[in-house]
């Protein structure tokens, strides 16, 4: 069996149009529609009007992993995307403090 990787790199001052960012993560841009329209992702503030960085093409990403991995709807993804985030930042403020590896 062969592993086929494929990759998108973006840099410090590149966007993603919604077209590209769909193309990037295999969905469909009406499902991304979709993602914006319940809050689960936005447009960094700096970005031309729908466009989309790594941070956004990374969650997008993230989303379609849960919801494959735990067949979960966008309601319970959305709850396990702030329980992510939470313990990411619980996590970094550990190591602020010292107590995280």
């Amino acid at each position: 069996m062969k592993t086929i990787a494929s990759g998108v790199c973006i840099g410090m001052d590149a966007w993603l149009d919604l077209e590209t960012l769909a193309r990037a993560c295999g969905v469909q841009v009406d499902y991304v529609r979709t993602l914006i329209d319940e809050g689960l992702i936005e447009p960094p503030p700096q970005a031309p009007r729908l466009h989309f960085g790594s941070v956004e093409l990374a969650r997008v990403r993230r989303i379609r992993r849960l919801q494959h991995d735990f067949e979960a709807n966008l309601q319970s993804v959305a709850v396990m995307l702030d329980l992510i985030d939470e313990v990411e930042r619980l996590h970094a403020e550990m190591r602020r403090a010292g107590l995280g590896n």
